[in-house]
């Protein structure tokens, strides 16, 4: 092959001629990603199996549940300055082994304090795996790919949610509970060794050409290694929430992960519960919402990006998907008024979808954040939606246990979602960064 630095021209084969390195390391994240959301989804499905076994009731399973987002959460501010300071490569490898570590450990507990423990360490171990993913694609991706990027590994959420979810209740009823922790725990230490072993920032990559360095670098790619923010400051957080950006964001996050946290918990136990499936049809059915969200979240990224290609401005292009994804993610209350089961899974299907599409809201931080503050953007931003990982299980669980059903609960999630809608549309404004005075 020729070098292609000279090659101006004849761009319409696109990254075939420029190189695809890029997408190789986004291939990685993407089977982070896959194994990170396994790991948090099966005490979901689990859970029905373990409280009975257990004797565990709805209230204190909501907090089994939140347990997790309690360190996630904590750690978010830290592991974004760690990022900042230490790169992608070396935490997010510490990251995945020890939440894989975590996860195998649950195979073997017995407790509900026991669980909660795990829950916490888990939680610990996988803050930093998001706020690093935008970091990645705001260092690999030219702007005009950065949304489908986003949208490509956000998928990678579903897919494991999606289409193993059939697999992980089979393995439930084959083997028992325990081996969904044992295998999923497995298949992460197998992720960390090939994460490890290949990925590379773009300064550090061998494999990477001139051509695709250069074709990031003038798209608005973060390629050099001269992007830390040095020292961590209490200061720059503390600006960062005097600006209505920041506070716009942070309250639609929380919103977008609420109605996701409902999924990723209650949603098997509201099945086999509240609609009295069967395991095997719970088993197909808890699958097609998170199959919808795989295609919810790959548009949110080809209509973000088709956008901003046809010159649409860019705060319009980023903020419709996460709006329209918002606004349709409320229907979810529509559960409420009908009987039959494959209708109420027509409408979990749309909802999160449409929550899917709102996942796409990632895209906007590498646009606001203010030099060198990417990594605590991101785990301001990431903080945000696991504060709903935190209240969103206990209060479900509560209204659950209060009531006898989850009426209130899907009219707590949609309503939820509809704040959310309004805080992007209202509290966001122009993207363009933020410029911190204490920054020097």
């Amino acid at each position: 092959m020729s070098d292609i630095t000279t090659s101006g021209t004849r761009t319409a084969t696109g990254a075939t001629r420029i190189g695809r390195v890029r997408f190789f390391m986004l291939g990685l994240v993407c089977a982070a990603v896959l194994v990170n959301y396994l790991d948090r989804a099966i005490l979901g499905i689990a859970a029905p199996s373990i409280r009975g076994e257990m004797h565990i009731d709805a209230a204190m399973m909501g907090v089994v549940f939140s347990a997790f987002s309690w360190s996630y959460f904590a750690a978010q501010i830290p592991v974004g300055a760690m990022l900042d300071r230490f790169g992608n490569r070396i935490i997010y490898f510490l990251a995945l082994t020890f939440w894989s570590l975590f996860t195998l450990a649950q195979g073997f507990v017995s407790s509900a304090a026991g669980f909660i423990g795990l829950r916490i360490g888990l939680g610990f171990s996988e803050a930093p795996c998001f706020p690093a993913n935008s970091n990645i694609v705001g260092m690999w991706f030219p702007r005009k790919e950065r949304a489908r990027a986003i949208g490509i590994y956000t998928a990678a959420e579903y897919v494991g949610l999606g289409f193993l979810t059939p697999v992980l209740f089979w393995l439930l009823q084959s083997f028992g509970w325990e081996s969904l922790f044992i295998v999923t725990g497995v298949i992460g230490l197998v992720v960390a060794a090939i994460w490890i072993a290949k990925y590379r920032d773009p300064h550090e990559s061998h494999s990477v050409t001139k051509g695709e360095l250069h074709h990031i670098s003038a798209g608005g790619g973060l390629t050099g290694k001269n992007i830390s923010g040095g020292k961590f400051r209490w200061a720059d957080v503390a600006e960062m929430f005097r600006h209505r950006q920041i506070w716009g964001l942070l309250i639609g996050q929380f919103a977008v992960y609420s109605t996701f946290i409902f999924f990723l918990t209650w949603f098997p136990t509201y099945l086999a519960s509240a609609r009295h499936m069967g395991w095997i049809k719970v088993g197909f059915f808890a699958s097609l919402p998170y199959i919808s969200g795989f295609f919810g979240i790959l548009f949110a990224g080809w209509l973000s990006d088709m956008l901003l290609h046809r010159g649409v401005k860019l705060g319009t292009a980023r903020k419709l998907p996460v709006i329209l994804g918002l606004l349709g993610a409320s229907s979810i209350i529509a559960c409420n008024y009908v009987r039959s089961d494959n209708v109420v899974i027509a409408i979990l299907s749309f909802a999160f979808f449409c929550q899917a599409m709102s996942s796409s809201g990632w895209s906007v931080l590498s646009e606001i954040a203010p030099a060198g503050k990417l990594g605590l953007v991101g785990g301001l931003f990431n903080a945000a939606a696991n504060l709903s990982g935190i209240v969103i299980p206990i209060v479900i669980g509560f209204i659950v246990q209060d009531t006898g059903s989850f009426v209130g609960a899907l009219l707590f999630v949609g309503a939820v979602a509809l704040i959310g809608a309004f805080s992007w549309i209202f509290g966001i404004g122009e993207l363009k960064p933020i410029t911190l005075k204490h920054h020097g």
